[in-house]
This record gives C-alpha cells, sequence and structure tokens, in this order.
C-alpha cells in the first residue's frame, strides 16, 4: 500500500490523512520519487492543464491549490486555462494541444455549455478528466451534490421554514441537476410541498441570483427562505432581497452551496455549505495519470470529507415562529 501511495496509484482507495501520513515519513526519509523516469512513462510534456469557465472566481481557487499539490507529487507542471467555450477550433486548444505543450486535460465544463460537446473537442487529441460533471467516457470527479443540497434545505427546515424556493443552475449544469435532486429529496422526507414554480433556472452569477431573488420575491405568497445552488448567485440574491425591501434573514433566510471568503464579506454573512473542492483538484489529477499511464480512469464522487454546514448570519428561525 506504501509503494502504492508513493506512486500516486489512482486505482487505491486511501483515506486522504492516510496518504499525507504516508507521504510525511517518506519526506522525513529523504525519499525522492524518480521523477524523471516516472515523466517518461507518464507523458512527453510533463505538464497538465486544468481548464476552468473563469479562472477570477473563487470557487476554483481551492481546487486549483488541490491539482497543483497533486501534479507537484508526480513531478508534474499545471498550467491554468480559462474558456468559457470549448471547440475543436479554439484558440486554447491549438497553442496547448497541436503545441505538444501539455499531456492531458483537468477540466471543469462552464456551466451552459454542453458536457458532451466540450468532452468531444479535446478528448480525440488529449486525454481528459472531467470535473463537476459526467461525460460519455469514464475519468470523472464530481462532488456529493445531492447531499450538500439536501444538507442545506435540512437546515432550513429544521428552523421552521417549509415555504423554501430553490435558486438553481442553468438547464445544461448537472450540478444544478445534481443539487435540485437533494433539495427535493430533503422536502419529500419532511412531507413538505414544493411549489413547482419555486424552483428558478437561473445561473451561477450575481445577476442570475438577483433576477431569481427579484421574480420568487414579487410574488404573492413568496418564500421565506432559499437554498441558492452556488455561492456568487446567492451574492446576487442578497441584492435582489434588498431591492424588494425583504430584510435577510428577518424575512427570508439564504444558504448557499460553497464555501469561500466571500461569505464572510457580505451583509448580513452568508450561511454556506463548504465543499470538498481541493480533494477534488487532487482526485482529478489522480485520474488524469491514470489515464495518461494506459490505466483505466474511474467516475469518482468525492464524499470524504463530505458536505459541512458553516453557519452564518443570513438564516434564522422561521419568522411565524419567533
Amino acid at each position: 500500500m506504501v509503494s502504492r501511495i508513493l506512486n500516486n496509484d489512482p486505482r487505491l482507495r486511501a483515506r486522504e490523512d492516510t496518504r499525507d501520513r504516508v507521504k510525511a515519513v517518506a519526506s522525513q526519509l529523504g525519499y525522492m520519487p524518480n521523477h524523471a523516469a516516472r515523466a517518461l512513462r507518464l507523458s512527453h510534456a510533463e505538464t497538465v492543464s486544468l481548464v476552468v469557465p473563469d479562472a477570477t472566481n473563487p470557487i476554483f481557487s481551492e481546487m486549483f491549490r488541490g491539482v497543483e499539490d497533486e501534479a507537484d507529487i508526480a513531478g508534474l507542471q499545471v498550467l491554468l486555462g480559462q474558456s468559457l467555450d470549448l471547440r475543436p477550433d479554439s484558440n486554447l486548444l491549438r497553442r496547448l494541444v497541436d503545441q505538444g505543450r501539455v499531456d492531458g486535460f483537468v477540466l471543469q465544463v462552464s456551466a451552459r455549455q454542453e458536457v458532451h460537446e466540450a468532452e468531444q473537442a479535446i478528448a480525440d487529441r488529449v486525454p481528459v478528466v472531467l470535473i463537476h460533471a459526467r461525460g460519455q467516457r469514464r475519468g470523472s470527479v464530481i462532488l456529493d451534490d445531492e447531499g450538500a443540497a439536501q444538507l442545506a434545505t435540512e437546515h432550513l427546515l429544521a428552523l421552521g421554514h417549509t415555504d423554501i424556493a430553490m435558486v438553481s443552475g442553468p438547464v445544461p449544469a448537472q450540478t444544478a441537476s445534481r443539487r435540485e435532486k437533494g433539495y427535493a429529496r430533503a422536502m419529500s422526507e419532511a412531507h413538505v410541498r414544493r411549489r413547482p414554480t419555486w424552483t428558478v433556472k437561473a445561473g451561477y452569477s450575481p445577476e442570475a441570483g438577483r433576477q431569481a431573488a427579484r421574480h420568487l420575491l414579487s410574488k404573492p405568497r413568496r418564500p421565506t427562505a432559499m437554498v441558492v445552488a452556488n455561492i456568487n448567485a446567492a451574492l446576487g440574491v442578497l441584492k435582489g432581497a434588498r431591492e424588494s425591501k425583504v430584510s435577510v434573514p428577518d424575512e427570508l433566510s439564504v444558504v448557499a452551496i460553497h464555501d469561500t471568503w466571500l461569505a464572510t464579506t457580505t451583509f448580513p454573512e452568508l450561511t454556506t455549505v463548504r465543499m470538498p473542492l481541493y480533494q477534488m483538484g487532487r482526485e482529478g489529477v489522480r485520474q488524469l495519470i491514470a489515464r495518461l499511464s494506459g490505466q483505466r480512469p474511474e467516475d469518482v464522487v468525492i464524499t470524504d470529507p463530505p458536505p459541512v454546514l458553516v453557519e452564518r448570519e443570513s438564516t434564522a428561525e422561521a419568522p411565524r415562529r419567533r
């Protein structure tokens, strides 16, 4: 098992703390992997690329750190790329693939692009591992999105809310679909009726969240709580609530999926569900290395650590219970 951990065997299912302890002991003993020999087995450019839709999005920072740490263990460099719409003739692909600058991609597809379209643009030319989405080929890493949304909804239910809306992502986004299922499951298990018109397929931007909040809060009967499928959209929900003269959390509680430094800069500070983005980045590189070395990659769901509720100021008891 030690050898497999030190050689970064992606088929080994070991806990993150076990991997870290083994690597710490190896470091104390002065063990150094033969990166040159490993690179000959795995790659030619000794470089992998993480491609995300928006490199400035704070959600990606922890994931990028995980990608860098795991790539460093394997002796590989990381190039960070940005692309909102990946197609076979994109400039990004020409630069990185045709010039032989990278050996493979860890790819986050834009929420508004079809996964299969983006996957096909690259997969026939260089190995690809998808993150946050499943493709037609094996080799992907996703989070427990259903569990995260269920946890967020259960928190609101425990506070006495029953009029709970869901501000979701755009239609093509697989993350949005999974988070809607988690919200629906929590409501069903609590025997609380869901209003179909209170699930809004908005988007993951602040403006999308703002528009969704204004729409929901303009109804004759409005929700007392919202599960927002993305923290960036939650910033817009807070703005939309202010514009609608609805107080958070006195009249509206808000929980967002993902936890970043942004959550503590809002007023009120956002209650969130923290997701293991760092571990996702590391696992994405492990699966890419498996593909580069001729092994069969896996479709992985990161469940360790699980989603964690971070309770702050944007949630409170339902108004009628006060």
